[in-house]
């Protein structure tokens, strides 16, 4: 495992991750496998200042990020987080995974992430759209529709995406809509976008249950991390027959053997930012969710929260990675050793990614799809993927996470080759 100079990686940190699933790949790439290097180091590594006058008159500065890791397929493509934990390290594992992740679904697309060092929580709504205003303006210079573009990630939104476009399109003087994707509607936003993520995972974990055998119509669902995409992906199995039996974010954990209400459970959250203190179900002590009867787990909050420990603890047949990187290594191996099979994140949850693609393509050419239409190539262009991974895994024998790996290295690496080094 080889890393970079200036990062002293963690043991069990993002990147440190990263590295390891790209050295379990190596042996299946053949003769592509003397580019793999390009692949344990980001192309262009951006931090900067962002300061920003506070409504009280303090002068605040934060730290932000932009990675791109691999260009040879097209533009950059990523969110942006804001977060108090946010560091370059975690950016540039996660601006990898958006390599493998376009890939693997066979997206023209690079690589990228980005984010900045706040809790956006303690900023109020003024402040929050200057911190975005002044991000965008620093990492101006490596943006663009053609060059990366940005999307919502942890903490943001529509709304930020909007500041990014309007200061983005101010500084250069042009409109320019396709600079970030995840916009709102009236700006050339995408309708299916806010759900895509959770659908993808949604669409490949019901490829996998029918792959397996596990009948959706009663399967004990759990949920951690009840956003965008665990509560979209919660609401579409519910569809299927499905109960969501646990559900745990940063507010807390609560169970019900019965399944939840989701229609009660949605509104509370609405009304106060997370299930905990959810009458409709018991409160639990967070650990205790690990512990919970499931059939299916979706991890769908931050990345490094299945550790050996906890995957040694897991009733579930079926894990769907809703979030970036939430299985240690060390786990993934305790989790197939045990025959439960994980869905990885970077095929998982490339639904978000695939709609910021039709979105993209949607405002080049100024004419829209309708929601079925996105929703009917968003699912074909998943199950395609998915079983064009199975077959790899298969014939390999190897876990749909170094499938999924195989199947995108191969596609990453071949531009490689073909475009070859310049100078």
């Amino acid at each position: 495992m080889q890393g970079l100079s200036f990062v002293q990686s963690h043991p069990t940190s993002p990147w440190t991750t990263y590295l390891s699933q790209v050295d379990r790949v190596v042996p299946y790439l053949g003769p592509l496998s003397r580019w793999a290097e390009t692949l344990r180091r980001p192309k262009r590594t951006l931090i900067v200042d962002v300061p920003i006058e506070l409504d009280n008159g303090v002068v605040m500065h934060y730290e932000g990020y932009r990675v791109q890791h691999n260009l040879s397929r097209g533009p950059g493509k990523g969110g942006i987080r804001y977060h108090p934990d946010v560091t370059l390290e975690e950016v540039m594992a996660l601006s990898a995974w958006m390599s493998v992740k376009t890939a693997a679904v066979n997206l023209p697309y690079g690589g990228a992430k980005g984010g900045v060092r706040v809790d956006p929580k303690q900023l109020t709504s003024n402040e929050l759209e200057k911190l975005t205003r002044r991000y965008t303006s620093e990492i101006g210079i490596i943006i663009g529709p053609q060059q990366d573009i940005p999307a919502p990630d942890v903490n943001t939104n529509g709304q930020i995406m909007a500041w990014m476009m309007d200061t983005y399109s101010m500084n250069t003087g042009a409109t320019a809509t396709g600079v970030v994707t995840g916009k709102p509607i009236p700006l050339g936003g995408s309708l299916g976008r806010v759900k895509a993520t959770g659908r993808g995972v949604f669409v490949t974990g019901r490829e996998a249950a029918r792959r397996i055998g596990l009948p959706l119509n009663g399967a004990r669902v759990a949920v951690q991390g009840f956003g965008n995409v665990g509560s979209s992906a919660a609401e579409l199995f519910v569809g299927e027959g499905a109960r969501i039996v646990a559900v745990q974010d940063h507010t807390g954990s609560i169970y019900r053997e019965a399944g939840f209400d989701m229609a009660d459970l949605m509104a509370h959250v609405r009304e106060t930012g997370g299930v905990g203190g959810f009458a409709g179900g018991e409160p639990m002590e967070n650990e205790k969710f690990w512990d919970v009867p499931m059939d299916i787990l979706i991890p769908a909050a931050l990345e490094g929260q299945i550790d050996p420990g906890r995957a040694q603890r897991l009733s579930a047949k079926l894990v769907l990675e809703g979030a970036n990187g939430p299985t240690l290594p060390e786990a993934d191996d305790m989790l197939a050793s045990r025959n439960i099979l994980v869905v990885p994140d970077v095929i998982c949850n490339a639904g978000g990614v695939t709609v910021s693609y039709f979105e993209w393509v949607q405002d080049f050419s100024s004419f829209f799809w309708t929601e079925d239409e996105i929703n009917l190539r968003l699912d074909k262009i998943m199950v395609d993927a998915l079983k064009r991974i199975w077959d790899v895994a298969d014939h390999h024998r190897i876990s749909l996470r170094t499938a999924t790996f195989v199947v995108a290295c191969e596609r990453i690496l071949e531009a490689r080759q073909v475009r070859g080094l310049y100078p």
